[in-house]
């Protein structure tokens, strides 16, 4: 065997083991997680409901995961019922250039979701997402598909790995950053993960929602 082909099968058996690996990770913590966490679901559950009894406490989303394959991803409702309709009013005070929506003041947001947008509380259903294996902790966010259609060839490299909760996106500058530098960033994540990488991310991503400084 020659050396090229050799150093090939150790990466390909070194991959083997980390997605084994960090699958029973993600299992593991999105399991103990949700339980731990039931009674701040409830909570959440209850002002969402009181704020706006009409709408659903929970939201999800058609997101694109790994090879381009879409999935519900679930979030706590931090907006108005008919958010949807109204983002084509918006789409216009995009504060982020490229194939993705974000406004600061965003005037779909209703009292509560303000609270746990900023502290990120609005992302904790997705442990469902994770304990069912369409997302991981840690990977590129999952786009709309209405951002994917406006991808390129390149863009589209992010999309060959499992989707994640957090990333090296988020712990590196998240809305300060251009849609270019965040497929650099996800991009660069994929050809270099490790469970240790992995857990440098989670805990980076816990420092700064002590801070929550840009988590519109």
């Amino acid at each position: 065997m020659k050396v090229s082909e050799h150093r090939a099968l150790l990466n390909y058996n070194n991959l083997i083991v980390y997605t084994i690996v960090k699958r029973m990770i993600d299992f593991t913590c999105a399991l103990i997680g949700l339980i731990i966490l039931l009674p701040l679901f409830v909570l959440i559950v209850l002002l969402i409901k009181l704020e706006d009894p009409k709408g659903s406490a929970f939201f999800y989303q058609t997101r694109i995961g790994k090879d381009e394959k879409p999935f519900k991803m679930y979030k706590f409702r931090s907006m108005v019922s008919n958010a949807e309709e109204k983002l084509k009013e918006l789409l216009d005070q995009n504060e982020i250039q490229g194939a993705m929506f974000k406004m600061k003041d965003d005037p779909r947001i209703t009292r509560v979701g303000k609270f746990i947008r900023k502290t990120s509380i609005d992302e904790l259903p997705q442990l469902v997402n994770v304990l069912k294996g369409n997302m991981s902790l840690v990977g590129p966010r999952p786009p709309l598909p209405r951002e994917v259609a406006e991808y390129s060839e390149y863009d589209k490299l992010r999309l060959t790995v499992t989707s994640g909760c957090t990333g090296l996106w988020q712990v590196s500058g998240r809305n300060e950053l251009s849609f270019e530098q965040m497929v650099e960033l996800d991009i660069q994540y994929i050809q270099k993960r490790c469970i240790i990488g992995d857990l440098k991310i989670i805990f980076k991503t816990f420092k700064l929602l002590l801070g929550a400084k840009d988590a519109f």
